[in-house]
């Protein structure tokens, strides 16, 4: 079984296509980390983030170990992330990484902005995330507040509808809902009910099996 995940960023998908690939059984990959780890890479490395050749080399030379680097849940290798995505060699790139880990068995739950459009178009089942982006940007800034990052809110808020512009009007694989994508506005649903509202999609309406410890 293959599940895409898609949504812009703070929609809470990330943290429901973890949830969903324990519940189910399947391999999970955050796929906006591949093009953090590009966009850092190139920065570190005091690159054009622009330049589409540097772009385009980072994401050939990707190590797949530096994904387990902190600093890629960052504002900076978000940032980095949105220019380097938009490059269509970087994509090209990542692409083949991307579908053979959704097809190695059982199958995998891949959390991004075009899994269901690009990567996998044919995926079991295909999930567009998405909330207000007030609400995006208050999540975020709570996430952060809670590492101890000293963060503006109104700056996350700006940063936000900066990428979604970007995200959504880029040329190559937009930030879109697939056609046949069920679409879930967690903006007034807590982490437990969109994880419910999801799971029963995917079953088809059956109640979802109970984890260890929980109770009704």
């Amino acid at each position: 079984m293959i599940v895409a995940v898609d949504g812009p960023a703070a929609s809470g998908k990330g943290t429901l296509g973890k949830r969903l690939a324990a519940v189910l059984g399947l391999r999970f990959l955050d796929t906006g980390l591949l093009y953090r780890a590009v966009g850092l890479k190139v920065a570190r490395e005091g690159g054009d983030l622009d330049d589409p050749d540097i772009a385009a080399a980072a994401a050939r030379s990707l190590d797949p170990a530096s994904l387990d680097d902190p600093d890629l849940r960052g504002d900076e290798a978000a940032e980095a992330a949105s220019r380097v995505s938009a490059v269509p060699a970087v994509r090209a790139a990542l692409l083949d990484y991307q579908r053979r880990f959704a097809a190695t068995p059982p199958g995998a739950v891949l959390d991004g902005r075009d899994i269901g459009t690009v990567i996998c178009p044919d995926a079991d089942h295909k999930l567009f995330v998405t909330a207000d982006v007030e609400t995006r940007a208050q999540r975020r800034y709570k996430e952060l507040r809670g590492r101890g990052a000293d963060v503006i809110y109104a700056q996350i808020l700006r940063d936000l509808r900066t990428r979604d512009e970007r995200d959504s009007r880029r040329a190559v694989a937009p930030l879109v809902p697939a056609d046949n994508a069920f679409i879930l506005d967690t903006s007034t649903l807590t982490a437990d009910e969109a994880f419910e509202r999801a799971f029963a999609h995917i079953v088809g309406g059956e109640p979802r099996p109970r984890t260890r410890g929980e109770t009704n």
